[in-house]
């Protein structure tokens, strides 16, 4: 269902959360996933998908088209309590379902991984995607597509785009 802006919070606080220890190392001491200024933006878009269970945000993710008329997922967080409940799966087959049905050929996400060191959580998430059916299609490196993004890396990375066809 989509993110209820008055979930904005709780939202923002999960995703910084879980980005926080599946990135450590990526970023400098204080660097946030997203702010809540963007995660309301973003829930106000429509751009939010939640996943609730017993009335508690257990998962949200972002769901995007982009230009080229391809769906693109991210931020993509599930709450770590909740661990082996199928959150991050069902989150990302909804927002395949959902693209497919308005069109969308191809679906895409971007992975951020380190380059001097090996990330256990990136390493899981590229076997998982890669088991989902989504293939690397190439790497940048982060400081040329996000140069806003580069100076508050802890080092050097380099994003992977996957795509995997609907």
């Amino acid at each position: 269902m989509p993110l209820d802006p008055a979930q904005a919070s709780a939202a923002t606080e999960l995703i910084n959360l879980v980005y926080r220890e599946s990135e450590k190392g990526l970023w400098q001491d204080g660097t946030t996933r997203t702010t809540l200024a963007e995660v309301t933006a973003l829930a106000r878009a429509g751009e939010l998908v939640a996943d609730l269970r017993d009335g508690q945000l257990a998962g949200v993710v972002r769901v995007q088209r982009m230009p080229d008329g391809s769906g693109e997922f991210g931020m993509l967080a599930a709450d770590p309590a909740r661990r082996g409940e199928g959150i991050g799966g069902g989150l990302i087959r909804w927002a395949e379902d959902f693209c497919r049905s308005r069109g969308d050929h191809t679906m895409r996400l971007e992975l951020l991984v380190p380059r001097e060191f090996r990330l256990a959580s990136k390493e899981f998430l590229h076997e998982w995607y890669s088991r989902l059916g989504y293939r690397i299609l190439r790497v940048g490196r982060l400081e040329e597509q996000y140069p806003q993004l580069a100076p508050l890396l802890a080092g050097h990375a380099d994003y992977r785009v996957y795509t995997k066809p609907l």
